[in-house]
């Protein structure tokens, strides 16, 4: 009898023991979690001051690199200079010098004059609409794939992109089912702006291209973008991702590409590259931009999906207002 009441009494201490440090280590790691969300949002305000200072300073150097490399383009083979401004697993910042060529910036113009119109965002329900937050035109440019063989610089400069999406997240993307190459146009405004604030001047306001909150990647949805410089203003017209810190100045021929995607837990990016572009205060900016999505397919495009990365058929609803063009922004 006294040896089962040793060993009950041994068990119940371990037990207790088990309980206290279970307790304790959840008390820890809560602490961290309140310290590393009382980080981010300190990071958040202060790159909300960045913002404020770097787009008024138009005499402001793009970030020096991290590092520099090059990437062998596997279709021109031309070397092409790299700079890696960021490097994390869900986010990550590179920009590439003589990216995009005058043909084909030239190719994106002329296919994009006719339909140009006002730029829209995603309205949060499912739709789209124009926003305070984004002046600028677009038009959506459907890539000419049948083309490709012969060397259509649409069709040339988009394959250009996903050889380079490929090369840096190794997600095999195909160019199936993906949104429409963008021409994106801003222009200086018509009146002069006052005390350090440029609302008449085209602009985009801070935002993320896919989710940006650390949350589980939606099927289909966004997981990289490549901006190209085809047209650059004299004054304004940076683009800046102010969570990380960094400021790239437009230079004609170049382009930024990022991606917020960890494609080895499949978790997005939790903030750093949220991004905006400056007023442009003297001159044009033009730009060519395409989203990367990541499970479209031919068969289940990305126009099957809503806004919010639903399949309409799942949402039972019939239009949120994307048209043929690709304007989702």
């Amino acid at each position: 009898t006294s040896t089962t009441t040793t060993t009950t009494t041994a068990e119940q201490a371990l037990q207790n023991m088990a309980e206290c440090m279970q307790a304790e280590v959840l008390k820890q790691l809560k602490d961290i979690a309140n310290e590393v969300s009382f980080e981010e949002q300190t990071r958040k305000k202060m790159g909300g001051s960045y913002e404020n200072y770097t787009c008024m300073d138009f005499d402001l150097d793009s970030t020096e690199p991290i590092e520099r490399g090059f990437w062998l383009d596997p279709v021109s083979q031309r070397n092409q200079k790299v700079g890696i401004l960021h490097d994390r697993p869900a986010s990550k910042i590179h920009v590439i010098d003589d990216f995009i060529t005058v043909e084909e910036c030239q190719a994106m113009e002329d296919a994009a004059r006719p339909t140009l119109r006002k730029a829209v965002v995603a309205d949060g329900a499912g739709g789209h609409s124009v926003s305070e937050n984004r002046k600028a035109m677009q038009a959506g440019i459907v890539v000419p794939w049948d083309k490709e063989d012969e060397k259509h610089p649409i069709a040339t400069i988009s394959r250009r992109v996903y050889d380079y999406a490929n090369d840096v997240l190794g997600l095999g993307i195909e160019e199936h089912g993906q949104e429409n190459l963008m021409s994106i146009q801003y222009f200086t405004g018509n009146q002069t702006a006052a005390g350090g604030k440029y609302e008449e001047f085209d602009q985009y306001l801070p935002h993320c291209d896919g989710d940006c909150t650390g949350d589980p990647h939606k099927y289909a949805g966004r997981v990289a973008t490549m901006v190209m410089y085809c047209t650059v203003p004299t004054k304004g017209g940076a683009t800046n991702f102010r969570n990380s810190g960094l400021h790239v100045q437009a230079k004609k021929g170049s382009a930024v590409f990022f991606s917020y995607f960890d494609n080895e837990t499949g978790v997005m990016d939790s903030g750093f590259t949220e991004h905006s572009g400056c007023p442009v205060v003297e001159g044009e900016k033009k730009i060519v931009t395409q989203w990367i999505r990541y499970g479209v397919t031919k068969e289940v495009p990305w126009t099957a999906y809503n806004s919010l990365g639903i399949l309409y058929s799942e949402a039972n609803e019939q239009d949120y207002g994307i048209t043929p063009d690709g304007s989702q922004a």
